[in-house]
């Protein structure tokens, strides 16, 4: 399963966002942390805040703050406000896939989505912003004390 660019803006915003719910996160920030175009991420942030994960404040010291449940909110809720995700990775009109191989390939890339639907479906924002903290934490040689 590939992820459009406006998914994966999705998901750096909220897990911004979510890493400190009492803050207010400007676009700017994302802007300037992630490189991604104002004008796409304005359109990301708004269908997020449709969506009920993030809350927007306007004005001086405004900007994004993480509503959602972060034990329950899963990578696959937000990539399925961005991603059609119960297309087919393989369209049967395809004439390679007309054939007993391209149709054997055609059910392992199925499998494939289905495994990687399943899991996005496991992993909660809580449990991202985990993996995260670990990444930055200093690493210590167990061999040196």
């Amino acid at each position: 399963m590939k992820l459009q660019k406006s998914t994966s803006i999705a998901l750096c915003s909220v897990l911004e966002a979510a890493s400190d719910p009492t803050r207010q996160i400007s676009a700017s920030e994302i802007v300037a942390k992630y490189g991604v175009s104002a004008h796409h991420l304005a359109k990301v942030l708004r269908q997020l805040s449709r969506s009920g994960f993030v809350e927007s404040t306007r004005g001086a010291g405004g900007g994004y703050r993480f509503i959602g449940n972060a034990k329950r909110l899963t990578l696959y809720d937000v990539i399925e406000v961005f991603e059609d995700v119960n297309a087919r990775s393989v369209e049967g009109g395809d004439s390679e896939y007309g054939t007993d191989v391209g149709m054997a390939i055609a059910m392992v890339l199925r499998e494939i989505d289905e495994t990687a639907r399943a899991t996005f479906r496991s992993i909660t924002i809580n449990t991202m912003l985990k993996m995260i903290s670990r990444a930055k934490a200093p690493r210590t040689n167990p061999t040196t004390s």
